[in-house]
């Protein structure tokens, strides 16, 4: 992952983060499948998903939340998500 992206994660992946890992690609690997990560902040799920992703060469498409985003930006950029996923087939992962 690291050699191939933009954004390389300094990780170290002992086996409860592997076996999310592998949890999370089963999971997006299934027709419909969807995830609900919940945790403390700085536990990984970002980056675990980011990887999982990329495993399973899925195209990510990261919402970034700013003061100023209201319902307008999440129904585009959801709009762009279904487009991305529908129109052109893509399998896609929606992370905010």
């Amino acid at each position: 992952y690291n050699s191939m992206s933009k954004k390389p994660m300094p990780l170290v992946l002992f086996l409860f983060a592997i076996e999310h890992v592998s949890r999370i690609c089963r999971i997006i690997k299934q027709p419909g499948g969807h995830a609900l990560l919940v945790g403390v902040g700085g536990s990984g799920r970002q980056s675990l998903t980011r990887l999982a992703t990329f495993m399973e060469e899925f195209e990510l498409y990261q919402v970034e939340i700013t003061k100023s985003y209201g319902s307008n930006e999440w129904r585009d950029d959801l709009k762009k998500t279904l487009r991305l996923a529908g129109e052109t087939n893509k399998a896609t992962v929606f992370m905010f």
